[in-house]
C-alpha cells in the first residue's frame, strides 16, 4: 500500500482507534521542533546579515579614497585605447605625511605621473575600495540567507 500526499504528512493528526497517545506527544514534539527550528533558523540569518553590514559600513567610513601616481610606466597598450586594468607601482602621501609606495590597478600603458585613485586605511596602507551601499546589501542578504538556511 502506498502513502501519498497530505493524509501520509498528516497521519498523526487524522482520528484513528489505533492512535495512541504517544503518537499525539509525538506530533506535537516534531511541530514544536520544527518550528523553533524555522524561528532559530530566521534569527540566525537575520543577526548575520546585521553584522556584515554593519561591518561593511565601519568598512566605507575607515577607508578613503587617496591619489597616487604612477610611478613606471604599466604595462599594456597606451592607455587611451583600452580600459583593461593591470597592477602597476603607484606612489601617495599617507594621512602622517609620509611617502608610500605599492601596486595598485591602473589602466593598461598608464604612463609615469598618471595620477589614480587608490584607497587607504587609517593608517595608510592600500586597501580594497568598499562596497556600494547597494553592494554591501545584497552581501548581507546573500550570507543572511545563507546563515539562515545552514
Amino acid at each position: 500500500m502506498a502513502f501519498g500526499g497530505a493524509r501520509a504528512w498528516l497521519w498523526r493528526w487524522r482520528r484513528n482507534p489505533l492512535r495512541r497517545r504517544i503518537d499525539t506527544v509525538e506530533a506535537w514534539v516534531l511541530l514544536g521542533t520544527w518550528v523553533l527550528t524555522v524561528l532559530a533558523g530566521v534569527l540566525a540569518g537575520w543577526t548575520a546579515a546585521r553584522e556584515v553590514e554593519r561591518g561593511l559600513i565601519q568598512e566605507r567610513l575607515q577607508r578613503r579614497p587617496t591619489t597616487a601616481l604612477v610611478t613606471e610606466r604599466a604595462p599594456g597598450p597606451p592607455a587611451g585605447s583600452s580600459r583593461i586594468q593591470v597592477w602597476g607601482k603607484v606612489r601617495w602621501t599617507a594621512g602622517d605625511g609620509t611617502e608610500r609606495t605599492g601596486y595598485a590597478r591602473v589602466r593598461a600603458g598608464s604612463a609615469a605621473g598618471t595620477p589614480v585613485t587608490v584607497w587607504t586605511d587609517r593608517r595608510g596602507r592600500l586597501v580594497a575600495e568598499p562596497a556600494t551601499p547597494a553592494a554591501a546589501r545584497a552581501r548581507a542578504a546573500a550570507t543572511g540567507t545563507l546563515v539562515g538556511a545552514g
